[in-house]
């Protein structure tokens, strides 16, 4: 078992405030995929605040959302991602969404039992923005191992990364 889990970051632009009509079907599933993310194999942690989600935590900007956490591996985080009822909604998200042009998911290792402020997280994105992906930063379609993972296991690739589209 390694001794480190993937800590992973995504933003999101909003079209509107989250109190808008337009945002109302978004806002309506937060829950049950939340949910649906902390019953999933692999799951560890996620960025919340008291009322359960992390909608009100804006470190990028007032008009951007944050999800944050922590999963056992890169396999769990996938399946959960593009596996589950969660792809619906990613399927989804141009509703709700601005395009980002650069870089809005980052993953990387953390130590096990570490819970990563958003501080690191905004560290790591901005690495992989600069640097594009390294054993520090990377993506799903350039993932890398565990910095304790066997010379067997030093590549790893997701084929047809997202099904949504």
């Amino acid at each position: 078992m390694s001794h480190h889990q993937l800590a992973q970051l995504n933003i999101a632009a909003m079209k509107d405030s989250l109190e808008s009509p337009l945002m109302a079907d978004f806002v309506a599933n937060l829950e049950r995929i939340n949910a649906l993310a902390e019953e999933s194999p692999g799951f560890v942690w996620r960025l919340k605040d008291e009322d359960g989600d992390a909608t009100a935590i804006r470190p990028f900007g007032e008009n951007i959302l944050v999800n944050m956490s922590v999963w056992e591996s890169v396999e769990a985080l996938h399946a959960f991602v593009f596996k589950s009822a969660h792809v619906d909604i990613l399927r989804r998200r141009r509703e709700w969404f601005e395009r980002i042009s650069e870089a809005y998911a980052v993953l990387w290792w953390v130590p096990r039992g570490h819970r990563p402020p958003v501080s690191e997280a905004a560290e790591r994105i901005a690495h992989l923005k600069a640097c594009g992906p390294t054993a520090r930063a990377f993506t799903f379609k350039d993932a890398f191992p565990p910095p304790d993972a066997s010379p067997q296991h030093k590549t790893m690739a997701f084929d047809n990364v997202c099904p949504a589209g």
